[in-house]
């Protein structure tokens, strides 16, 4: 075992260390000399996916999903960004890497190492349930699998997204009714796309108004295939926002920016929102419980499919998942990262 505790399933890694250690760079394969979402500028990163505390600026070359690679590139010009299909396999030296399906934004991706046999598998972000925007979660077997722990407690568990886009559409009407904009708070890269798919059935043809923030990303989306309803950015032109529904990154609340509207309703679309205490502290008038991670059923039924025999976690509740794990026979534990999870005042 090294000092970082990450070791391979088997206690003896092909030449002679961890698959992936641990560094101040962030999880580094030493026998293929890359790292997996860097937090410092490297050599070679393989990126999960494009949201900022997975993917940052300086590195001289990177990997990621086909599908991301325009998310990827619009967050970080002028990078050099290699695509790779769902599924194929990249050499790096002895090691064979491939990306599969997170499900957690367009072109999110598990990262599977292979080396001398044995399999170790990088979850990055990812959620279970059905999401019209991006591929679907795939279970990856594996010997070491690094998960993240976002939402590692017990009480979480997310309902069907169908029955929140109903809450929210008729949290709309009641305002409509009164008058007012309804400002909908929700992560732009991903969130905010996920809930225009899912309201579509209720828009009647009417557009959504958004953040610029968020609006740069639906083009995004949009370019790369991605079916949206129709959206108009606000502050362009002439624009009566009462009765309106506007999607804005968190970062909008309490900015000058939220003058524009007068009066107006405000919610936020999280999955931290299942505990109500978390909206209230908040001051959204409501919450409405949507997230782009696994809930702890999730955690645990992806755990228990890739077969693996050890198991890190990262970020979130990292410690409980792998107590958790430990007391039910997994070898299991926690792992510090730079990661942050679903944090609610940054504009993902």
């Amino acid at each position: 075992m090294d000092k970082t505790g990450l070791v391979p399933a088997s206690g003896v890694a092909p030449d002679g260390i961890a698959l992936i250690e641990l560094t101040d760079s962030g999880l580094y394969c030493r026998a293929g000399d890359f790292h997996v979402d860097p937090w410092r500028p490297v050599a070679n990163a393989v990126i999960t996916h494009a949201h900022a505390d997975h993917a940052r600026a300086g590195s001289a070359r990177y990997l990621a999903a086909a599908p991301g690679c325009s998310l990827l590139r619009h967050r970080l010009p002028g990078a050099a960004v290699e695509p790779v299909d769902y599924g194929e396999p990249r050499r790096f030296g002895p090691v064979t890497v491939s990306l599969h399906p997170a499900g957690h934004v367009l072109g999110s991706a598990q990262v599977r190492i292979e080396h001398g046999g044995e399999v170790w598998v990088v979850s990055g972000d990812f959620k279970r349930q059905a999401d019209p925007t991006c591929a679907p979660f795939e279970v990856v077997p594996a010997d070491v699998f690094i998960t993240e722990a976002t939402f590692a407690l017990p009480v979480y568990r997310w309902p069907d997204t169908a029955t929140v886009a109903q809450e929210v559409a008729d949290w709309w009407a009641d305002n409509a009714r009164r008058g007012v904009a309804s400002v909908l708070f929700c992560y732009a890269l991903g969130k905010a796309q996920r809930l225009l798919a899912e309201l579509a059935p209720h828009l009647d043809g009417r557009p959504v108004f958004t953040h610029g923030a968020v609006e740069s990303i639906n083009a995004v989306y949009r370019e790369a295939g991605v079916t949206l309803p129709d959206t108009r950015r606000v502050g362009d032109g002439e624009q009566d926002y009462r009765e309106a529904l506007v999607l804005a990154p968190p970062g909008a609340g309490g900015s000058s920016w939220m003058r524009r509207f007068g009066e107006a309703a405000t919610g936020f679309a999280s999955g931290w929102m299942l505990l109500r205490g978390n909206r209230r502290r908040r001051g959204y008038d409501r919450g409405f419980v949507v997230s782009d991670h696994a809930d702890w059923p999730g955690l645990i039924d992806t755990v228990e499919a890739t077969g693996a025999a050890r198991v890190l976690t990262t970020h979130g509740q990292s410690d409980l998942l792998a107590r958790y794990l430990a007391e039910r026979g997994v070898a299991a534990a926690a792992v510090a990262t730079e990661f942050e999870g679903e944090g609610d005042a940054t504009l993902q």
